[in-house]
């Protein structure tokens, strides 16, 4: 079915500022395919400390710093986006830097002006030349759990 130029236009996701210790809601009802995420974007010169509840998508180009983020499908590091703490996503494309722990249950992507500090777990693993990774990586299997060489 073709879309119809009369159906209301979605704007893009804005940009906020938080003070420390809030929780941030993503306030987007929408569906859950790729193009429909509920889409937190922390714009740049932009810093929020806390606790990120109900978005399946973050976007850092500015700082974000969180004790524990899980139920997001995505996150993406802008370059010079900064990201610190710990989070759980499906998969990270990293093309700022990202500070603490880092799960992606699926793929990671660390792109060439990208950093990895601390420690990453992830099923699959893709670094373009000029992206780093300091500390420690940690390959799963299908059933989530680390693969180790014994």
């Amino acid at each position: 079915m073709a879309r119809s130029p009369f159906t209301p236009h979605m704007p893009a996701p804005a940009t906020a500022a938080v003070p420390a210790r809030s929780t941030v809601s993503s306030t987007a009802a929408a569906p859950r395919d790729d193009g429909q995420r509920r889409t937190l974007v922390v714009g740049r010169g932009i810093s929020v400390q806390g606790t990120v509840q109900d978005a399946e998508r973050l976007v850092v180009e500015g700082t974000v710093e969180a004790a524990m983020i899980n139920g997001l499908v995505e996150l993406s590091i802008a370059q010079g986006g900064l990201f610190k703490g710990e989070v759980e996503v499906d998969e990270a494309e990293v093309a700022g830097t990202i500070d603490g722990t880092l799960i992606a249950r699926h793929a990671l992507i660390v792109r060439s002006s990208g950093r990895v500090l601390g420690t990453a777990r992830c099923r699959r693993l893709q670094v373009e030349d000029g992206g780093q990774i300091t500390g420690r990586i940690e390959m799963m299997t299908e059933t989530g759990i680390p693969a180790h060489e014994d």
